[in-house]
């Protein structure tokens, strides 16, 4: 049976600590000019239903110097669009690739895909979850001296997919979570309770954001119009008011917090541009750290093990 990474909760706490562990490697190797390339001769396949800058160029990138060829796929130029079913789809694609990279509309679908497929698949995002993204953030906190098993990390915004893979990285890790948003934005029961029964889950909820970033080593926000959400774009900026990651809200953290962004941001909107500019460096580094961890999710699932 392939190994896939369609959430989190598809690891266990070892291999988290491993990867990240070995996307620190494989980062100071690649900024040393070393050349490795283990999957040489391999074929990675990347079907993208959603727009993409940072998944995409990462992956693309980080495919090339793992020695791999990556194929990109439009939903829209396959036989998908014709109606063609994802188990004969997954069936396929087997047969011509190593690996298959989702970005997809519905988790269900990538679930559906994994249990026809016979190569490992990746999430790359999905309505529900974006465990690349966590992995990497975990990793750009440890590389910036945060102690990630130890951290309080209050999220301000929608409980989104990145939310319920920082939920599942609860799960995993034991650090304290927080989530500040109004009433009604709430994480899933369903998601809620996959991640308890994987560990126990150190999380409060708030619906005051002051409240929420208080004593916290990380504050981190996100978009709260998701992609596929535009027709409730009013309605969640009306919600969202007081939930801007802004000087002020800083201020009520005491401390010198880390501030963390999955971007793209909407300046003026979750986060100002004052904010974002004061930790654009990390910011960034936390973009790029997507490249050298998402290498490491790779060669773990074709190769079978973390060095």
């Amino acid at each position: 049976m392939p190994r896939h990474l369609l959430s989190l909760l598809d690891l266990e706490r070892e291999q988290l600590f491993a990867l990240i562990a070995r996307t620190d490697q494989l980062k100071k190797e690649q900024k040393s000019g070393k050349i490795y390339q283990p999957l040489l001769g391999k074929s990675i396949g990347m079907l993208f239903e959603k727009r993409s800058t940072r998944t995409r160029v990462s992956f693309e990138v980080g495919i090339y110097q793992l020695g791999a060829q990556a194929i990109y796929l439009s939903p829209e130029q396959m036989q998908l669009s014709r109606g063609e079913p994802l188990c004969d789809t997954a069936r396929v694609l087997s047969r011509y690739l190593d690996a298959l990279v989702v970005r997809g509309n519905r988790h269900s679908d990538l679930v559906e895909l994994a249990r026809w497929s016979s190569i490992p698949l990746v999430n790359a995002l999905t309505d529900l979850y974006h465990p690349c993204q966590i992995i990497s953030d975990l990793f750009t906190l440890q590389e910036a001296g945060v102690e990630i098993e130890k951290m309080t990390l209050a999220f301000i915004g929608d409980a989104n997919n990145v939310f319920n893979s920082w939920l599942n990285a609860c799960a995993l890790l034991g650090f304290e979570l927080r989530l500040a948003s109004p009433p009604g934005f709430e994480p899933s029961s369903e998601v809620y309770k996959k991640a308890e029964e994987k560990g126990r889950l150190n999380f409060q909820h708030f619906t005051d954001p002051k409240s929420a970033v208080r004593g916290a080593q990380v504050i981190y926000t996100d978009v709260w119009v998701s992609m596929g959400q535009e027709k409730e774009s009013e309605e969640r900026k009306k919600a969202f008011q007081g939930f801007q990651v802004n000087s002020d809200l800083l201020k009520e953290a005491g401390g010198e917090p880390m501030v963390l962004h999955c971007l793209p941001a909407h300046r003026g909107e979750e986060i100002t541009e004052e904010v974002l500019e004061s930790y654009a460096e990390l910011i960034f580094e936390q973009a790029e750290n997507r490249l050298h961890t998402q290498k490491a999710i790779l060669e773990f699932l074709l190769l079978g093990e973390i060095k």
